[in-house]
């Protein structure tokens, strides 16, 4: 029998590729829905960036709440509630571009516990040399849901048109969260079918193994290594949710790719399938370093550094090649270097606050969907305006090195908040 804690591993990495297809399966489905309904790319870009403005509205909240009373409702609640939402885009879509912007809205409300209810979940359940791994592993599911939502999406509407996109997705994620409330705990000494040995084994080395106290606002505000998280969260969400969203239009639209050839799917899975193999081996890599002797803050900066800089050059770069293959190959070295970032920033709050990681990551990730709101609308503005897909790159990358810069000065290892 598999160890509890693997259990919930899987199943909270089933849950970031249930939420990360049914965030970007509107990627491909805004194609024939653009067509359809006549938007401009700067509506494309609003609806887009409403996802994410319902998505920051309720990760701090997210955070607490799983801090205090457990990640287990919270996710799975969350799930139930983004996948109802799900399954109505069609009915929205059809009733106008403000009541899908309206539905994406509570969408992104839902998915937004999504992160800060997990990390809550292994700051209680995951040893701390296992930990880093364990982040990387379940975050390699957003490329996971990633390739399955781009091309799941893609054979949904050649073979029954973009709606049932919609419908069959919202429909998985019901079904994922029978088997989450079934056999998932808040905290493992609630667990029924836990070890003594692996209970034993938990206790002694997870980060936490108790509600969190509360942290007065004013204190995370003027804390340097929280707002060195802050500044990368902003710096890499901005790229990565810019993107996740426009990927495919530039794959159609500036690389002249159509959205049935084989061609498409090629180039949306292999860029993907780079980063579920960069983000754990980055993590493996960041656990082995700390295991050798390393100190933990010098592994972070480190990692964090090689991944936002190499990436920075990377994007900067792509818009003064016209050769498809030469585009795909820089797409696939950024996300090498992301990779490597998988031990920085995105599993530093733990470091800093192990009973309050959820909150951590809520507080943290809400400043950073500002990106996602702010970049999805910008770069459909400057896509409306000028064409100027280089801008949109160069925006990214220039954001990237700023935040890698404050994380290389600001970040600690040291516990602030305990």
């Amino acid at each position: 029998m598999l160890p509890q804690r693997i259990n919930l591993i899987a199943y909270s990495t089933l849950a970031v590729i249930i939420c990360y297809i049914d965030r970007v399966n509107i990627s491909v489905a805004i194609i024939p829905m653009q067509e359809q309904f006549g938007w401009s790319d700067s509506q494309v870009g609003f609806i887009f960036s409403s996802f994410y403005l319902g998505y920051m509205l309720t990760m701090a909240l997210g955070g607490y709440l799983s801090d205090k009373f457990g990640g287990k409702r919270v996710l799975g609640w969350g799930v139930v509630l983004w996948s109802i939402f799900t399954i109505l885009t069609p009915l929205a879509a059809h009733n106008g571009f403000f009541a899908l912007f309206f539905i994406r809205v509570l969408m992104g409300i839902g998915e937004g516990v999504t992160f800060p209810a997990w990390h809550s979940l292994y700051a209680r359940w995951i040893p701390f040399n296992e930990r880093t791994r364990a982040i990387a592993f379940t975050n390699s599911g957003i490329s996971i849901g990633t390739i399955i939502g781009y091309i799941g999406t893609q054979m949904i509407i050649i073979a029954m048109g973009w709606e049932w996109a919609f419908y069959i997705f919202g429909i998985v994620g019901l079904v994922w969260f029978i088997f989450w409330y079934r056999n998932v705990t808040s905290y493992p000494n609630d667990h029924q079918r836990i070890t003594a040995e692996e209970l034993a084994y938990i206790q002694e080395n997870a980060p936490s193994s108790e509600p969190a106290k509360k942290i007065p606002l004013r204190e995370l505000l003027v804390n340097k290594p929280f707002l060195a998280i802050v500044a990368a969260t902003f710096a890499n969400n901005w790229s990565l949710f810019v993107f996740l969203s426009f990927l495919p239009k530039f794959i159609n639209n500036e690389l002249g790719i159509e959205l049935e050839s084989s061609t498409f799917i090629i180039l949306i899975i292999i860029p993907s399938i780079i980063s579920v193999i960069a983000l754990n081996a980055g993590g493996y890599l960041a656990d082995s370093l700390i295991k050798g002797g390393m100190r933990v803050i010098k592994v972070r900066k480190i990692l964090n550094s090689i991944g936002f800089f190499g990436s920075a050059i990377c994007l900067f770069m792509i818009p003064f090649f016209e050769s498809i293959i030469i585009i795909i190959v820089l797409i696939c070295i950024t996300n090498l270097f992301t990779g490597t970032a998988a031990g920085g920033f995105g599993v530093n709050h733990a470091d800093i606050g192990p009973s309050t990681t959820g909150t951590l990551v809520g507080i943290a990730s809400t400043f950073g969907m500002i990106a996602g709101v702010v970049g999805n609308a910008v770069s459909g503005y400057i896509l409306d305006i000028t064409n100027s897909w280089t801008l949109v790159f160069h925006i990214a990358a220039s954001l990237i090195v700023v935040g890698g810069l404050i994380y290389l000065f600001f970040a600690s290892d040291q516990r602030q908040f305990e």
